[in-house]
């Protein structure tokens, strides 16, 4: 079994998923914000979504994070590395839960998952998949210092925006996260 590290930011811990997410998970594809990732979904369609998040890790030995407030414990979102069959490369994404939206945690996180990716994975690139009307997400892209490079058509999901994430030398050369 692939072991699943603990990150922490400041404000945030990223920790595997589990059986108690099972319950905010549900909630999160049961409603309209999980239009733009496959939602939404009833209880047994949110419950193998969570099951293939664990199993991505074991197939791929990365994946996706659930992200607790750390002053609070609550379960904020989902944010991490995700490449599943049929996926161009390897991604960073991120899922907010209700409530938690416009505080910085999508950014945070995925500069965390970022920063896994290249400096303990030794990824020399990432992508973020975006649908084209999922302006918030694209507004993270844009604060990771991600920039547009053109579009993919996934035959489940469709028309997706595909964001190129700055190279690790770009990145540790006075690049924004220098300045982080």
């Amino acid at each position: 079994m692939t072991p699943i590290p603990t990150l922490t930011t400041p404000r945030l811990t990223l920790r595997a998923p589990g059986p108690a997410d099972v319950a905010p998970f549900a909630a999160f594809y049961a409603s309209d914000r999980a239009r733009f990732v496959g939602g939404p979904l009833d209880a047994e369609g949110a419950w193998r979504m969570l099951a293939m998040e664990i199993g991505h890790w074991q197939l791929r030995g990365y994946g996706r994070w659930m992200v607790e407030e750390r002053e609070s414990g609550r379960t904020a979102g989902m944010v991490g590395l995700f490449c599943p069959e049929g996926w161009p490369e390897p991604e960073i994404g991120w899922d907010l839960f209700e409530g938690f939206e416009g505080r910085g945690y999508a950014t945070e996180a995925g500069r965390a998952a970022r920063e896994y990716a290249y400096n303990i994975l030794g990824w020399d690139t990432a992508i973020s998949l975006v649908k084209p009307a999922n302006t918030a997400s694209a507004a993270v892209c844009r604060r990771l210092g991600a920039v547009m490079e053109g579009e993919f058509v996934h035959q489940r999901h469709g028309l997706m925006q595909v964001w190129r994430h700055p190279a690790p030398a770009e990145l540790s050369d006075g690049g924004m996260e220098a300045y982080a």
